[in-house]
């Protein structure tokens, strides 16, 4: 028996007789006795919305420290799956392309024919030609991204923090150029003739975005034919760019999971990054949970129970946030009865506030979304992009797939670029997987019907109702709900000004 359960069974003798404790009866005075604030005493019972705790003069009953050691554990471990959803998202981003067999820095994804739903990848669309890898700068060292013209890209970590922008948001201003990446605490020579980076983790996704204004196949022939990744030790005879096309690539699966495999994906990410890319808080909590690097993560059945509580909580957490976010910073029209969001509060890429972290807000964004640059929330009229989220009809009611809605888009898109409208799945957050290859319409290509006023309607059914043009109806399937993304590239000030807005979704039958 150990010391604690026999001094617990001690203590619960003396709570089953019924014997009185110095808390209930009144104590002699003595030479240096003083009144004690009853404000830092603990009762003998104390009713909670976890139970009822018991003391013996504020020593904890055995099953009052089993109740509030399973619930701190489950506290601690919800708050992991919150605050590293960032971190594990992107861990699957890059495990996507391992469990296809790419796993080294010059194997590039590019959807060459434009991305569809046919790849699980978290809210991507269809009208911007997405070319991305990893680095791997514990095994290569520093390593050189030479980057072709007229791309819009970014560098992230392996927390998905934001490291540089590249392209046209970078220093190569949208003219190529070659960028050199450092490993965590690299203290060697640096040579001229590079944009040089420096990250925390290991692991870089070197994301970039191609213009298609002369059409894909261009900008997917520029970025293949100029694009090179390779070890700065191999500068001298760079391997070959390996390019793989993820345009309708089924097999490229990267959403991270929401059940206890969680834990385990945060676990594999330890243990491959240094430690010292996350604070000693983070750090702590972490291995508060049974997630230490250098040791094996083996919860005991109590710890498994309690992670896979844990998990299932944080993910309702994370979809009601999705939805129903509390941050007032995420509605785009303040004041007025809309659904209409936006993916960070505020058009803040960097998630504080008064130096305080939002952690909602990057909930939200990782969630749901990929890609974290301060350029997505660019506020100067024809640059950059900016997106419009809608999860709840104009009655504040999930949509229902098997009914009709339209979206009323009035004339005159205050847009330098174009304009599209993408439809999601709400359990994967990819693009919603109908008969329709890219889910979605947008105002390139042939362009779509438009009212006698210039406006047009958007129709969301399971079938084209009679009347409404193929070019304007997104197809959605009956028993799933969804959600859409209405994107801008080039926003003008009518867009970022709110003076020109789109209706809210409707529920037509």
């Amino acid at each position: 028996m150990s010391k604690r359960t026999a001094s617990t069974l001690a203590l619960a003798a003396l709570f089953t007789a019924g014997a009185a404790t110095p808390a209930q009866a009144e104590l002699p005075s003595y030479e240096n006795t003083t009144d004690i604030p009853k404000s830092i005493t603990t009762p003998d019972k104390v009713k909670t919305t976890i139970g009822t705790f018991q003391y013996f003069d504020g020593v904890p009953s055995e099953d009052t420290v089993e109740k509030v050691y399973d619930y701190v554990d489950r506290a601690r471990a919800v708050d992991v799956f919150i605050n590293m959803i960032p971190a594990v998202s992107m861990y699957h981003l890059r495990q996507g392309m391992r469990d296809m067999g790419l796993t080294q820095a010059n194997q590039i994804l590019i959807a060459e024919d434009m991305p569809d739903s046919k790849p699980l990848v978290l809210t991507w669309n269809n009208t911007s030609l997405y070319t991305w890898g990893f680095l791997d700068l514990k095994r290569d060292g520093p390593t050189v991204v030479e980057l072709p013209p007229g791309v819009l890209g970014v560098f992230n970590d392996m927390y998905f923090r934001y490291i540089s922008d590249i392209g046209a948001a970078g220093p190569d201003k949208g003219k190529g150029g070659k960028y050199l990446v450092l490993p965590p605490g690299y203290e060697g020579d640096v040579p001229d003739g590079y944009f040089v980076v420096r990250s925390q983790t290991y692991g870089v996704w070197n994301f970039m975005r191609g213009y298609v204004k002369k059409g894909a196949k261009e900008a997917a022939d520029r970025i293949k034919g100029k694009l090179k990744v390779y070890p700065l030790a191999e500068k001298d005879n760079p391997p070959q760019t390996l390019f793989t096309n993820m345009s309708g690539l089924a097999a490229y699966k990267t959403i991270l999971p929401n059940d206890f495999s969680f834990y385990e994906s945060l676990d594999n990410l330890i243990q491959e990054e240094p430690i010292e890319f996350l604070d000693p808080v983070t750090r702590g909590q972490i291995a508060a949970i049974g997630i230490v690097k250098g040791k094996p993560f083996n919860p005991d059945d109590r710890m498994m129970k309690i992670l896979t509580d844990a998990v299932a909580i944080g993910n309702a957490y994370a979809r009601a946030n999705t939805i129903f976010p509390r941050d007032p910073g995420h509605r785009v029209y303040k004041g007025a009865d809309s659904e209409w969001v936006m993916a960070f509060a505020d058009k803040d890429t960097y998630f504080l506030k008064d130096g305080a972290r939002r952690f909602d807000s990057r909930l939200w964004m990782h969630y749901n979304a990929v890609v974290v640059t301060p350029a997505m929330a660019l506020t100067k009229p024809g640059a950059g992009s900016d997106y419009l989220i809608a999860g709840l009809d104009s009655k504040h009611q999930a949509p229902d797939g098997a009914k009709t809605y339209k979206l009323h888009v009035p004339p005159d898109v205050p847009v330098k670029d174009n304009w599209s409208v993408t439809i999601y799945d709400t359990q994967t957050r990819s693009m919603l997987q109908t008969d329709q290859k890219f889910a979605g319409i947008n105002s390139l290509g042939d362009g779509l019907k438009q009212n006698a006023d210039g406006s047009y309607d958007v129709i969301f059914a399971p079938k084209r109702p009679n009347g409404v043009d193929e070019r304007n109806w997104i197809q959605t399937i009956p028993g799933k709900s969804w959600f859409i993304i209405f994107r801008a590239y080039g926003p003008l000030e009518p867009w970022l000004d709110g003076s020109w807005r789109p209706g809210e979704l409707e529920l037509v039958e």
